[in-house]
């Protein structure tokens, strides 16, 4: 047996900051770029998602609002798809909205904040190789100062995260260090997040014998889903690379085929040396004559 479970997991992710508030405070204050901190929160229960399908890779984990009204809306994806971005866009504008049934005045509606975990690299360019925190906001595109408040999203690329031991970020890098080291395969923990009081309770709330048998057949089913899951998708992503690479290769052969008629070479030669079938250059030769 595991000596931990992984943080990333549905049911222990709730376990740990679905349950208990202070950790759910420390993680969030450590993570999101706040004016002031957040000393108090109530969880929310009440359903953002409209009804359609959801495909299982990307669930809202924890919901709270602060004593200030703000809402946090924290979401683990565990692998990265085109939508993704909307689907959090949807969901943090429907808190946003959601909050005129309550304040009646539009001055009266407070900021939402979207705090995303992606257990995948997204960001690709070069530029962005080292940079794996991302916050976005709506700003004045020629004066980035100016800002219109209500709406911020902070993405967190895990895979580019690489603890530095800022003091200033302490309890960022304890935290993303409990979501990235601590896993099934994980043989001790360090001692870095066994010496600090909130990442040393979180790792006791994700030890195995924490979990009833009813509790980890869930676990595994989760875990299980979600392997399933990302190997469909990894294999649609292949099929479509090979199509691409195939229909590239098609294109190619057929530009070297023209060169080749123009040079008056025959088409038994240009079908050995390009792979095309007889009919396909035939046809190039038609529309070459055109």
């Amino acid at each position: 047996m595991p000596l931990y479970l992984d943080p990333k997991n549905d049911l222990t992710f709730k376990r740990v900051f679905g349950e208990h508030k202070h950790l759910c405070m420390s993680l969030l204050n450590s993570l999101l770029p706040l004016e002031k901190p957040i000393v108090s929160i109530e969880y929310q229960l009440d359903e953002l998602l409209p009804e359609i399908e959801i495909p299982p890779l990307s669930i809202v984990d924890v919901r709270c609002t602060d004593s200030d009204g703000r809402q946090f809306i924290v979401v683990i994806q565990l692998y990265w798809t085109v939508s993704f971005r909307s689907r959090v866009l949807l969901n943090t504008s429907k808190a946003y909205v959601m909050q005129l049934d309550r304040a009646k005045k539009y001055e009266l509606l407070q900021p939402v904040y979207s705090l995303n975990f992606v257990n995948e690299i997204f960001e690709k360019s070069p530029e962005m190789q080292s940079e794996y925190y991302h916050h976005y906001k709506l700003v004045n595109i020629k004066n980035t100062k100016r800002q219109i408040k209500g709406l911020e999203y902070v993405f967190v690329e895990l895979p580019k995260f690489k603890p530095q031991n800022r003091i200033k970020r302490k309890m960022q890098e304890l935290w993303l260090r409990f979501l990235t080291e601590i896993n099934e395969t994980a043989s001790e923990a360090p001692k870095e997040l066994l010496e600090n009081s909130d990442t040393r309770e979180a790792l006791k709330y994700i030890e195995p014998g924490a979990y009833t048998k009813e509790q980890l057949f869930t676990y595994n089913k989760v875990r299980d889903g979600i392997l399933i899951d990302c190997s469909v998708l990894s294999d649609y992503k292949q099929e479509g690379l090979q199509e691409g690479l195939s229909e590239g290769r098609k294109e190619a052969a057929a530009s070297i085929a023209l060169n080749l008629l123009n040079l008056g070479i025959s088409l038994d030669d240009i079908v050995q040396s390009t792979g095309l079938m007889r009919e396909e250059i035939c046809t190039l030769q038609e529309k070459k004559e055109e």
